[in-house]
């Protein structure tokens, strides 16, 4: 059985247009009875550079309840972020967007290696008496289109590093799209036997005609989480001026039913979801 974690607000988050907020707690609601491990549902981040979310306290509060074993994630990025999201009980995650890329985390987060560890050290000490797993992102770990120095030994060292906080959900993220197959497998080979006890999901940042043999790259390497996102839109609008598109969850669902590999998704609850994301416009 694999995890699936639906990432609405990586569809969301780069929208110009802004959806109103009534949708948005239609579509988080829909979304939490469809079966999902998790519904990544908003972010904590300054209005100014992430307006789309501005409104994510208000979609928290009118959450309804979710279908057993769905938790609700929102992300963070320094402890201002994580005091207002520990104010709502419905978050189960908080994620952070770490990188091995210096360049990304520049753009991203302002920040170098060391200050974004730091950082992260001290938002998770403000949830160590709160019931939060923290989930973050080693972004640009399958490839760096930045031009900075890349290897697999780079990607695991780093997965060290966030490990050695005690870190043990790390996705693996390509937020350009130009990860080959070749490549998600070398570094997932490598990685999962490294850190047995951590979960490398893939966040994929593909075209969709290359979905395909980048998730098959993925399984047979061990990778059993991934995060999707209904209808394959969005992506990180302080990564590149054009957003590829995510890896779309009925992509997801095609690839297992073809492989024969169980998830535990409903399909007319997702078709349900589905209408209301066309709605949104995503």
């Amino acid at each position: 059985m694999i995890r699936i974690t639906e990432t609405a607000r990586d569809a969301m988050q780069g929208l110009s247009n802004f959806i109103p907020t009534e949708l948005k707690i239609s579509y988080v609601n829909a979304l939490l009875q469809v079966g999902f491990d998790i519904v990544d549902c908003g972010s904590f981040v300054s209005e100014k550079v992430i307006p789309q979310m501005a409104d994510t306290p208000q979609v928290l509060q009118s959450i309804q309840q979710a279908k057993d074993g769905t938790g609700l994630m929102a992300l963070v990025v320094n402890t201002k972020g994580v005091q207002k999201a520990l104010q709502f009980n419905e978050l189960s995650y908080l994620s952070y967007p770490f990188s091995v890329s210096p360049t990304f985390l520049k753009r991203n987060l302002n920040a170098n290696v060391k200050d974004a560890l730091g950082q992260l050290h001290e938002m998770m000490q403000l949830t160590d008496s709160h019931s939060i797993e923290w989930v973050v992102y080693l972004s640009m770990a399958l490839g760096n289109p930045y031009g900075d120095r890349w290897s697999v030994k780079m990607v695991v060292d780093t997965a060290e590093k966030l490990y050695r906080l005690g870190i043990r959900n790390m996705p693996l993220s390509d937020i350009l799209g130009q990860a080959s197959p070749d490549t998600i497998y070398e570094v997932y080979h490598a990685i999962i036997p490294a850190f047995p006890d951590v979960d490398f999901g893939l966040h994929l940042h593909t075209l969709k005609a290359d979905s395909y043999r980048k998730l098959e790259a993925a399984y047979e390497a061990g990778v059993r989480s991934f995060e999707t996102v209904i209808n394959g839109l969005g992506g990180c609008p302080t990564a590149s001026d054009n957003m590829v598109g995510n890896l779309s969850t009925q992509e997801l669902i095609a690839f297992c039913e073809h492989k024969k590999i169980e998830h535990q998704l409903n399909h007319d609850l997702l078709n349900a979801a589905s209408r209301i994301a066309a709605e949104a416009g995503l």
